[in-house]
């Protein structure tokens, strides 16, 4: 769940002081103390304690300037193709983009399409990229650009996140957010974006849940057309094991007060939204912490996965939070048997750790696991050209491309991850 746990904790924490004033105010000091008291309790208990130090004595005006350089300078994110709508089953817009192919060049093949498939041409398969949670469908950027006009692919936003709209259901009959809804979704972008022809599925972490919940509703679907599979940063259940990286204490104290205190924050979004800006400086750090393990990453790169996990309403990241502890598709992960599949999991991802990864490959035993050394729950941004060879790979077992196809002009795995063939 690409919650990035920063999401979750550092939410919790940013607006559980906002709530505190708010609650004094209105005189309800003794509840919002008590969120406050707690979210507090959860900071202590280890998640960042020291980055937030670390913020707290750089001026906010320098943070505040290197954000906005940041913003300015990033090429993250954008990259655009043709637009279009899917509707969920609840009338929820769902809004994708279509990157085609290119012709075939013939004997002129562009370096970039030579290094990544040979000299022949792809087959016309349909790449369907799936997010994660908090994110959007930019956070595959570095694989887009590598496979941008090469093969088609489509890149889609989750309801209520990115460019889709707010979920119907939630808004309108507030039915809590379940991973079957998610895959109902995925399946009305497919019906809209990809309506007949082979299709390769990609999910990082929920956009991995998603697809699984597309499985276990439309096994025939999957057994008719999808020719590929990866399963990045993912998990097919038993989310509530998780403990973040954090002390035992640290662990009760985030499974017991955490559901509730995002509940009551997103009753008071606006409130809550305004504490988020006023010290988004601070929560950078716990977001970096949980979304990334080493330290070269790009500080653009960094800057890029604020800004979309900042951009998910505080409202939203309440609504999906429920919906990780009930999911569970072991079951679903049947379908996958008979093709190929890519399990690729960050070793150090604090969020859907690799555990969870390994135990979906050992119920595929056919499935190719790559375990990232050094790389945490964002692993497509922070090791792209990893995730990008492994993709390519995929394309090549799925027979989608030729034999032979090389990813070299994008780095090579051999020194960065380990990969168990199965």
């Amino acid at each position: 769940m690409s919650e990035s746990s920063a999401e979750a904790v550092a939410d919790v924490v940013a607006a559980a002081a906002v709530a505190s004033a708010a609650g004094a105010a209105a005189g309800s000091w003794r509840k919002a103390t008590g969120i406050a008291g707690a979210a507090i309790g959860v900071l202590a208990a280890g998640a960042a304690a020291g980055v937030a130090i670390e913020r707290m004595t750089v001026g906010r005006g320098m943070r505040r300037k290197a954000r906005l350089a940041l913003d300015s300078a990033g090429p993250y994110g954008t990259l655009r193709g043709t637009p279009g709508k899917a509707y969920a089953d609840d009338g929820t817009e769902l809004y994708y983009e279509v990157d085609e192919a290119e012709p075939d060049p013939g004997p002129n093949v562009s370096p970039r399409r030579r290094r990544l498939f040979g000299r022949k041409a792809p087959a016309p398969v349909t790449i369907v990229f799936c997010h994660g949670y908090c994110l959007s469908q930019d956070s595959w950027h570095f694989q887009r650009a590598a496979l941008r006009g090469v093969v088609r692919t489509v890149h889609w936003d989750q309801r209520s996140h990115g460019r889709s709209g707010r979920g119907v259901a939630q808004t309108r009959d507030r039915a809590p957010v379940t991973i079957d809804q998610l895959g109902r979704d995925l399946k009305a972008v497919l019906d809209a974006a990809a309506p007949d022809g082979p299709v390769v599925l990609v999910g990082h972490s929920m956009g991995g849940m998603t697809v699984m919940a597309l499985a276990a509703l439309y096994p025939e679907l999957i057994r008719d057309r999808v020719v590929a599979t990866a399963l990045v940063g993912t998990s097919s259940g038993r989310l509530g094991e998780v403990n973040f990286g954090l002390p035992l204490a640290g662990v009760n104290a985030v499974r017991r007060i955490l559901p509730g205190v995002l509940k009551a924050l997103g009753q008071q979004a606006e409130l809550v939204e305004k504490g988020r800006r006023a010290t988004a400086d601070l929560f950078a750090g716990v977001i970096k912490r949980y979304s990334f393990a080493g330290r070269d990453v790009d500080p653009a790169v960094e800057r890029f996965a604020e800004r979309m996990i900042e951009s998910t309403p505080i409202d939203v990241v309440a609504e999906f939070y429920p919906a990780f502890t009930d999911h569970d598709k072991t079951e679903a992960l049947g379908c996958f048997q008979d093709m190929p599949v890519l399990v690729l999991a960050g070793v150090r991802d604090l969020v859907t750790p690799s555990e969870h990864s390994e135990v979906i490959a050992d119920l595929l035993p056919d499935a190719e696991l790559v375990l990232v050394p050094d790389a945490g729950h964002l692993v497509m941004l922070e090791h792209p050209e990893v995730v990008t060879d492994r993709l390519a790979d995929l394309l090549t077992r799925a027979g989608a491309v030729p034999a032979g196809a090389t990813v070299s002009g994008y780095g090579t795995t051999s020194s960065t991850s380990s990969a168990r063939g199965r």
